[in-house]
């Protein structure tokens, strides 16, 4: 019995110190970022996990990718011109979540590690290393700086260029001498660039993005001569600006000048204006004055016109009886005037009518001279005063 007891004690000391020493390998938990491989330790399947939470490990090989990779990269390339450089920047990355491409990057690489080296490293030098030929060195931080970043995204993604090669003769930019390149230019088919082997990485289901290029870092005398070129590209452009702005002074003082001159000639323009203006309404109003003068004179002839018919028309009725009466009264008037101012007797010299001879009344010399002075007026006037057959004495001869 005790023999029986201390083994029975033995195998649960035994399954006890079992269970702690495999405890690490019955359960595993799996991070939400992560995906994660268990290698059956009997069958030797692959069970593959994407979901967060503990999973059953049964003693299985656990391996675990990250979602989403990052690779920091320094990539030396080098130009058609013979300059080097270091390419520094970075590409993220994404596994993709389908089991059958994610049994095959696992049964090729096996381990995260693997895959960044041997196939993200491998396609991203090779990019960098088949952009550096498709331009100069001057190009890459100037002119392409663009394409230089492009060009090694896009093979990246899609696969490596198909390329072609010629010699040509070229300027030095910095020492002005001739010298023999080969140019590498990209092969396109219908107008897209033919690719010499298919995007590995899009083969194994993985999507990069946010590729960035944060330095280019030139060799010393290759940077020596950039620094250089830019400060002469800015002398350059220096005094390009400094011409166009002294063409743009000069521009400006020719149309200031012009603006000038066409103020001061429309200022003119506008006395000028003013003054024709001023003149033709002076002439207007002398016109219309001249105008109303004529009226004037027409209308003052048409009523002397009219005022003459009307007194020619008013003597031949009456005879001009009213104005020979004030006629006739006025000369006795003056008469009387003149007879009353006389202080002494007129006689006169003759007696008509059958007087007395040597007596005569005083004052009838006055009397017989204003009767004479009457009946003279009269006959003047073409008066006709009633007195026919009247007795008047004639004064003697």
């Amino acid at each position: 019995m005790n023999i029986a007891k201390t083994f029975t004690l033995g195998v649960i000391g035994v399954g006890v110190i079992v269970i702690i020493l495999l405890s690490g390998q019955l359960f595993e938990n799996l991070d939400a970022e992560q995906v994660m491989v268990i290698q059956s330790p009997i069958s030797g399947d692959l069970a593959w996990y994407k979901d967060a939470g503990i999973k059953w490990q049964g003693g299985g090989k656990v391996t675990k990718y990250l979602k989403r990779s990052f690779y920091r990269f320094s990539i030396p390339v080098r130009f058609n011109d013979g300059g080097h450089a270091d390419m520094i920047g970075s590409v993220q990355y994404e596994m993709p979540l389908d089991d059958k491409n994610l049994i095959a990057l696992h049964t090729r690489f096996g381990s995260p590690e693997a895959i960044q080296k041997q196939l993200i490293e491998t396609v991203t030098d090779k990019s960098v290393y088949m952009t550096g030929p498709l331009m100069s060195s001057k190009e890459s931080y100037a002119e392409k700086r663009n394409y230089l970043i492009r060009f090694v995204e896009d093979q990246i993604e899609r696969g490596v260029y198909k390329t072609t090669q010629r010699e040509m003769r070229v300027k030095d930019q910095m020492t002005g001498a001739d010298k023999t390149i080969t140019v590498v230019e990209v092969a396109t088919k219908d107008g897209m660039p033919e690719r010499q082997e298919e995007a590995v990485l899009t083969a194994f289901g993985i999507r990069t993005f946010n590729f960035a290029v944060t330095e280019v870092k030139y060799e010393k005398s290759l940077d020596d001569q950039i620094k250089q070129q830019q400060v002469i590209t800015m002398d350059v452009q220096t005094a390009i600006a400094d011409a166009k702005k002294a063409e743009q002074r000069a521009i400006t003082v020719a149309k200031q000048g012009e603006a000038d001159a066409a103020k001061a000639k429309w200022e003119q323009e506008v006395i000028k204006a003013k003054a024709v203006t001023e003149a033709q309404q002076k002439l207007e109003v002398a016109t219309l004055d001249a105008k109303a003068a004529e009226q004037t004179k027409r209308a003052q002839i048409l009523l002397g016109e009219g005022e003459a018919a009307r007194k020619k028309m008013v003597m031949e009725a009456d005879g001009a009886l009213e104005k020979k009466l004030g006629a006739l009264i006025e000369i006795n008037r003056l008469y009387a005037q003149a007879v009353e101012k006389y202080q002494g007797n007129w006689v006169p010299s003759l007696v008509m009518g059958g007087a007395s001879s040597g007596s005569s009344a005083p004052g009838s010399g006055a009397l017989t001279l204003v009767d004479l002075l009457t009946a003279k007026t009269a006959r003047e006037l073409g008066l006709d005063l009633g007195v026919a057959g009247a007795t008047r004495t004639k004064p003697k001869q």
